[in-house]
């Protein structure tokens, strides 16, 4: 984890050293085969930022308990198993450098331990009745499912408006951050309008946090590296290419699209696109809409209380929108 994760984390840092052993003890099982895989999932896992999230929420109003880390631990849960089962969809072998479960164990079995961390996270909150949580927790689970049945059906026709991107995405990829923030909250305080103000504070850092993500694909900042076109050959439709296409020629939209549908595998096409994209401003334009959102998401956050949490909180969207992977 890098020195500035650590940093923001600090005024958490005990309580996300508690919550790790937790979250081991969360996963186990008696089945052999499922404990050997769970372990190897502990392993592989990223930054913690989810879970980041959570705790610092739930500090900024109020007193970390067992429903916080229990909330950190339903929402990892969750997010985990969204994980594996977006590995098997999307037909990945590898996510942070690891094998995907798929790869290893095949997908039956992949989907099988998907069902098991969910399930997991659902007996977690009913066994202590932390009935808000979940309810929390499934509006987001709920979301995300549309999200991707959105995305997969717009995707056919490779001609979405911005409007249509926003909704995907918000379902999509902010709706786990905003249960983040509006459960790490609700584990602390039952007051409705810190709850409902920390939810919009991880919706609005979520979209921002994913058009960063789309500007990765073009590598077009000198942080980030060569462009990858990975989405472009996955035919996702992010929102520098949703501009560039929007303010081109008739004839011109038609000749990219039809790159990323029939030559969506030949780097030189895939460059042409790139290429495209930043001559048409699409860049400069995500980057505009990102810093827009982060704006927003600040000026919410003020309306919560003056804390070291809200100030980490400021850090972590700001590392969001920065971060260089």
């Amino acid at each position: 984890m890098s020195k500035t994760v650590d940093e923001i984390k600090n005024p958490v840092a005990d309580h996300m050293a508690v919550f790790e052993e937790k979250f081991k003890d969360a996963m186990k099982s008696s089945v052999p085969l499922l404990d050997k895989i769970t372990n190897y999932i502990v392993k592989r896992k990223g930054k913690q930022i989810r879970p980041m999230f959570v705790f610092l929420s739930a500090q900024v109003s109020g007193e970390i308990n067992d429903s916080t880390h229990r909330a950190a631990a339903l929402i990892e849960l969750l997010h985990t198993a969204s994980l594996v089962h977006d590995d098997v969809v999307d037909d990945s072998n590898e996510r942070r450098g690891f094998f995907s479960l798929n790869a290893l164990w095949k997908n039956k079995i992949a989907v099988l331990v998907g069902d098991f961390l969910l399930t997991k996270g659902l007996s977690l909150s009913i066994e202590h009745h932390d009935f808000h949580l979940l309810s929390i927790a499934n509006d987001a689970v709920r979301e995300m499912s549309e999200g991707e049945l959105l995305q997969i059906e717009k995707a056919r026709r490779l001609d979405i408006s911005e409007d249509v991107y926003f909704d995907i995405i918000t379902k999509k990829t902010a709706a786990l951050i905003a249960a983040c923030c509006a459960a790490g909250t609700a584990s602390v305080t039952k007051d409705e309008k810190s709850i409902s103000l920390a939810k919009e504070f991880g919706t609005l850092t979520g979209v921002a946090f994913q058009i960063k993500d789309d500007l990765f694909d073009f590598g077009t900042d000198d942080n980030i590296g060569k462009p990858t076109g990975i989405d472009i050959k996955e035919k996702k439709m992010t929102l520098p290419l949703i501009y560039a296409l929007n303010n081109s020629t008739w004839l011109e939209k038609r000749r990219m699209i039809n790159i990323i549908k029939n030559h969506n595998e030949e780097s030189e096409e895939v460059k042409k696109v790139i290429d495209f994209v930043i001559a048409k401003g699409g860049i400069s334009y995500a980057n505009k809409i990102m810093h827009q959102y982060k704006d927003k998401a600040l000026s919410v956050l003020k309306e919560l209380p003056e804390n070291e949490a809200r100030q980490s909180l400021e850090r972590l969207l700001v590392y969001a929108i920065e971060r260089k992977k």
